[in-house]
Order: structure tokens, then C-alpha cells, then sequence
């Protein structure tokens, strides 16, 4: 749900499509183009346990733009700081028209930035937050025009045995977690969208509007301020417009780059949490809204829990996640989902 104008939204503007609308699928039910990368594996000397990960980043189907390019990108950066303990995996879901180079520019410039920052160990959350915010200065500054496009981010700090997350926009982070015989989700992140009241508040008093496409047509009443969840407001979510116009449509509240929502209150300030890890502790997903659309956090981690090798687990998301789209929508969108298991950690 994080486009300006048009994901998730059929009538905003406009499309229409002759397109086959069950996409170019492969046999696996992946569609064709996917970008799969080899099993990785690093060993945390300290407190001594093993990550292996994998990472798929997918092209969405888009019958009305047969050219557009994925605008999902992703980085795995390992020994931040030369450190074996510290690890960095992070989503990046670009959007609008310059979508593509402003994730690419924000990958690239907030894990040079935690890599070069002497006080990250010291307090990551500090190092979090300045990273985005410089990162979000420098690209209003960069030869790229972030006026009306941007990126969301969601990324995983991996500090020894505990994890920081830095979320920016509506990409999210699980992590399963063992109950006896069960496999729980627990959200690492919260999307940052008009669904949840504290944002939908902060961005009001920053003098957003918040509205459905079908309550700035005049087709439902703008002063019904409630709304339930994603699920069940579909294709028309809310969303944040200037006070006198028709844009710029953001279904996020939260974002690096787009400058123009920077007036109405969207920030590229991330929400940090950590997590302490425990044997408990199975693995962490790090995935692009083009899983979650669809998907609860709970069936993506039943899904992945199926699996042994993070490869496949990755596939089979991505398959589920892309035939969900072409059930409820005419495209589906760029998806992007990394799975790091986490080996061998004990209490000791």
C-alpha cells in the first residue's frame, strides 16, 4: 500500500487492461524474472550462532506497463565495521515515478552511513535514526526528482544476539518465535499508514487531509473518519492529501524522499525497536507490502516454517503472495522478501 496514486488503487488514476491477467507465471508459480539469490551463511562469534539467508526480489506483473522496472531493491551487508558480530538486512520498496533510483540511492548511502558512524555500537537507535534523516536530506538534494516518488525501508541491525529494527513506510519485519509446539509471528514493525490513529493524527495536525480516492470523488462522505483495517478497505485505502488539491496521494505516512508530503507531515524519521534473541528465535522475515498485502504476518511465517532451506521458503511466499494479487487486483506488486534462520543459539 506504499505507491503515490496507484497501488491498491484501480481507479487512481485510471487503468484499465487486455492484458492476461493471470501473468507471465512460471512452473513454480513465480513469476518469470525473479532474481534468487544463492544460500548465504554467517557465523556470529559472539554469543556464538549461525544466520543462514536467502533473498528473492521479483518483477510485478503489470499488464498496462509492460516496461516498468522493479522498483524493489535490497542489501545484505555483513561485518558492518569490520565487526563479525554485526550484520545488516534491509527492504527497500521504491515508489513513483523516479521510484526505482531513489531506493537504490537509499540502500546504498543508510548502510554506508551506519558503516561509517563510530557511535553505532553505542547506540543504534541514535545511528538509525540519523542515518535516514541525513540519507532523506541528501537525496532532496541528489539530481534525483523525490518531489512526487521515494522509497520505504525495512531493515534489521543483527548486533551479536540482539536485533535493531529501523522502519520507514509499510514493509514489514516478523519474527517466529516458538510456543511448545507452535510457530508464533511476532511484528518486528508496524506499517506506518493512516490505518493506524496515532499517525493518522500526527499527519492531520501537520495539515494533511485524510481520505479514500472514492471520498475525494465525492462518492463517500469525507467526514466518516474511521476506517477498520487494510483487509477490508481493499483497494481504497486512506490517504494523505494537501489541503487544496488533488495530490499527493500517499497510502504511507512515513517515507524517504517524497518532498512534497514532507509538508503535510510524512517523515523519513524510522520507528527502532530491539529484540534480544533467544533460542526460541527461528528466523526473521524481512519482506516488501507486495508480501503482506495479502498475507498476514502468521501465514508468512506458517508458510516459511515449512521449509528447511530459506530458498524455498522465500519462493513460496512469493508465489502465494503473487497469485493473492491476481485474485483481488488486475497487477500485483513488486515483491521482495529476505529469510535469515537463526542456528545454534543457546542460553548459555
Amino acid at each position: 500500500m506504499g505507491c503515490v496514486q496507484c497501488k491498491c488503487c484501480s481507479r487512481y488514476p485510471s487503468s484499465s487492461s487486455d492484458g492476461d491477467s493471470r501473468g507471465p507465471v512460471g512452473a513454480n508459480g513465480v513469476v518469470k524474472g525473479k532474481d534468487q539469490k544463492p544460500l548465504g551463511s554467517i557465523h556470529v562469534p559472539s554469543p556464538n550462532f549461525d544466520m543462514v539467508y536467502s533473498v528473492l526480489s521479483q518483477r510485478g506483473y503489470y499488464p498496462d506497463s509492460p516496461d516498468k522496472e522493479n522498483q524493489d531493491t535490497y542489501c545484505i551487508k555483513t561485518e558492518l565495521h569490520g565487526n563479525p558480530n554485526v550484520h545488516f538486512f534491509g527492504v527497500f520498496d521504491g515508489h513513483g515515478v523516479f521510484g526505482t533510483q531513489c531506493s537504490n540511492f537509499v540502500k546504498e548511502r543508510v548502510v554506508e552511513m551506519l558503516s561509517e558512524d563510530p557511535t553505532l555500537l553505542e547506540d543504534p537507535e541514535k545511528a538509525y535514526k540519523s542515518a535516514f534523516l541525513r540519507v532523506n536530506e541528501e537525496l532532496h538534494d541528489s539530481e534525483i526528482d523525490d518531489s512526487m516518488s521515494g522509497t520505504t525501508a525495512i531493515t534489521v541491525l543483527v548486533v551479536g544476539d540482539k536485533i535493531y529494527v529501523a522502519n520507514v513506510g509499510d514493509s514489514r519485519a516478523v519474527l517466529a518465535v516458538k510456543d511448545r509446539n507452535r510457530i508464533l509471528a511476532e511484528d518486528l514493525s508496524y506499517d506506518q499508514t493512516p490505518f493506524r490513529k496515532d499517525e493518522c493524527e500526527r499527519v492531520k495536525a501537520c495539515g494533511a487531509r485524510v481520505l479514500s480516492v472514492d471520498q475525494v470523488e465525492g462518492l463517500k462522505d469525507p467526514n466518516i473518519q474511521t476506517w477498520a483495517n487494510e483487509e477490508s478497505e481493499g483497494g481504497d485505502p486512506p490517504r494523505l492529501w494537501v489541503q487544496n488539491g488533488m495530490y499527493p496521494g500517499t497510502a504511507f505516512t512515513r517515507s524517504v524522499g517524497d518532498f512534497t508530503a514532507e509538508s503535510i507531515g510524512v517523515t523519513a524519521e524510522p520507528e527502532v525497536s530491539m529484540v534480544h534473541l533467544s533460542p526460541n528465535h527461528l528466523f526473521f522475515v524481512v519482506a516488501s507490502d507486495g508480501i503482506f498485502e495479502f498475507l498476514p504476518s502468521q501465514a508468512v511465517v506458517d508458510m516459511v516454517g515449512r521449509y528447511a532451506d530459506p530458498r524455498d521458503g522465500c519462493a513460496a511466499a512469493a508465489a502465494e503472495s503473487y497469485k493473492l494479487w491476481l485474485e483481488h487486483e488486475n497487477r500485483t506488486d513488486d515483491i521482495t522478501i529476505i529469510i535469515v534462520q537463526i542456528k545454534k543459539l543457546s542460553n548459555e
